[in-house]
This record gives C-alpha cells, structure tokens and sequence, in this order.
C-alpha cells in the first residue's frame, strides 16, 4: 500500500530572528527531504502575502514584534487550511494553552532539537516517523550533550545572539571588551568539545535556541 503522503509537505516557518530563521530552513532542506520548505519569512505580513501561502504547514514562533496575537495568526493559517506547529522560547502552561485553543496541532519548545521538532511535524501529517533521519548525536567521549556554561558565559551568550556587538555586549554587562570576547571564546570551546560545532554566528544562534538561550 503506497504511503499516505507521496509528495513533500509544503512548509512555511515564520520568525522574525533572521538568522535563526535560516538555520532551521537551512536544517530542514539538508535533513528533511520529506518536506519542501517552499516560503520563509520574518513577518505576518510577509507570509500572508505570498505567492505561496497558504501551505500545509506552517511553523510559526509564538513571540514577534508584530501586534498580531498567536489566536489570530494559528486561526488565520487553519482557516486558510495549514496546520500550524508553534516553536516557542516561552514554554509556560498559559502560552501553551492559548496556542493549542486557537487551532495549532503541537506547541514545542525551542530547545527541543530539530529532529524532534520534525518528528512532531511527521505525526501532525500522518506522515510515518523517520527516528534516524538528520539525529544529531554527540561526538563520541563527549561528557554531555548540552555545555555547562558560567553565569557570565551565559548572559554573554545571550545578549550576543540577539544581534548585539561584542562591544555592546561588554556595556550592557558592564565589563571589558575583552571580557566578553573570552565569555565567547569559552562558549564556543565548550560546545566543540560536545560534539555541537558553534565557530560561526549562525551556527551559535542555533545552539543558544536549542538549549533555550534564545529569548
């Protein structure tokens, strides 16, 4: 009997953290040939107004800067007949429960890692799991998955991944320039040694989101 989904899930994600936003698509086209992310975007608006909206996904964040509430934007996309899945770095039972009664079908941390995040995605199709498909594992004699990271190497973390400078990191925390440079120099030391490689930017947004940094 042939599958119930023959053809890639058409997807859209919607965060207004661009770089983040291209990890996880960047993520998904390498990892998850079962979905074709057809539409990314960093506003409501943008995403309403494709050419390719509606799709049958929709993977959206819970916070954007837009006054445009969670209830309207997940009944928006079930009207226009998408599923909506919401990543979140607010995982409280009140934002839980405002996500799943507007219409979304899972509501998932932002810490979770993306091929969980896409094995939740698999079972709101009905589509069947792919348990090895783009796991990330640790690197072999690493002591654990996530780094143990000091105060100020956190707060260091993340401010930065916000899109601070190093500069305006240092005066936000009120310490050296060169303070900061060694909170991140340790930072990206400690998850290379975890097997989770963070020497670009980008690659330390994505680190810093799985391990619920990013606010």
């Amino acid at each position: 009997m042939p599958q119930k989904t023959a053809k890639p899930i058409r997807t859209a994600i919607l965060d207004d953290h661009e770089v983040l936003l291209d990890s996880l698509a960047s993520w998904i086209g390498t990892n998850a040939p079962d979905f074709n992310l057809v539409l990314t975007a960093s506003t409501w608006l943008e995403l309403v107004h494709s050419e390719q909206f509606p799709t049958e996904l929709v993977i959206l964040d819970f916070q954007l800067r837009e006054p445009v509430s969670i209830e309207a934007r997940v009944r928006t996309c079930r009207a226009a007949g998408a599923k909506v899945i919401v990543l979140t770095s607010l995982d409280a039972p009140e934002t839980r429960q405002r996500a799943l009664e507007s219409g979304a079908a899972a509501f998932v941390s932002k810490t979770a890692p993306m091929s969980e995040v896409m094995d939740i995605a698999r079972k709101v199709m009905g589509m069947s799991p792919r348990p090895q498909a783009g796991r990330w594992r640790p690197a072999p004699g690493a002591p654990q998955s996530r780094p143990r990271l000091s105060v100020g190497e956190a707060r260091a973390l993340a401010l930065y991944v916000t899109g601070l400078s190093t500069q305006e990191v240092a005066d936000s925390m009120e310490v050296q320039y060169e303070t900061v440079k060694t909170y991140l120099r340790r930072v990206r030391e400690k998850y290379a040694r975890a097997g989770r490689p963070a020497s670009r930017k980008a690659e330390l947004i994505r680190r810093a989101a799985e391990d619920g940094y990013l606010q």
